[in-house]
């Protein structure tokens, strides 16, 4: 086993087992400031990407479980900062059961020239995007939003970690994002 193989490894093992001792702890610390279900749910994914941000960046963590409730408070801190309400585009594309689609969010196939030209242009940039993403996270991408897996079940299937899983697939998203934004900002400023 290469020594990279091996500390990748040991990461993802002190994540899974920071997750599953604090889980519940920073939920409950979470759901009791934020009123809505979905918001906590965002703010316990963002903490928990952090966490694999860190140790990823090979940044020490001494008190794992400190860490982890310092970085909800701020969290929780910004959300209620936030200025503008949060759009659907804006939103973290992580969960299991979103019943919103792409399809959802472009124009109908049936509609205007316009329209079409619009929905074609779109799609065409979306495969374009998502050629640029490296394999294991378009792999992530696809297999949860277009086949419909969980994360349980590819984690299951592969062998990778579920935190792996979601740290993939959150880079792809935001890769998405800004590549698709400027084709999107194109066409509602006509």
């Amino acid at each position: 086993m290469l020594a990279t193989d091996w500390m990748a490894n040991q990461q993802d093992q002190r994540i899974a087992e920071a997750v599953r001792l604090e889980k519940g702890r920073l939920s409950n610390f979470i759901r009791r400031r934020v009123p809505d279900a979905g918001d906590a749910e965002d703010i316990l994914q963002d903490v928990f990407y952090e966490l694999v941000e860190a140790y990823r960046m090979m940044q020490p963590i001494e008190q794992v479980g400190a860490w982890l409730f310092r970085v909800a408070r701020n969290r929780i801190t910004d959300r209620f900062r936030k200025k503008k309400p949060e759009l659907f585009t804006d939103q973290s594309v992580v969960s299991e059961d979103d019943s919103l689609s792409f399809e959802d969010l472009l124009p109908s196939p049936d509609a205007d020239p316009e329209a079409a030209y619009v929905r074609s242009v779109m799609l065409e940039e979306l495969e374009d995007a998502l050629d640029e993403l490296p394999d294991e996270q378009r792999e992530i991408f696809l297999a949860t939003e277009f086949e419909g897996h969980s994360f349980r079940e590819i984690a299951e299937a592969t062998g990778v970690s579920i935190n792996t899983l979601l740290s993939r697939k959150r880079y792809a998203v935001q890769h998405l994002r800004r590549r698709l934004q400027k084709v999107y900002a194109e066409f509602a400023g006509r």
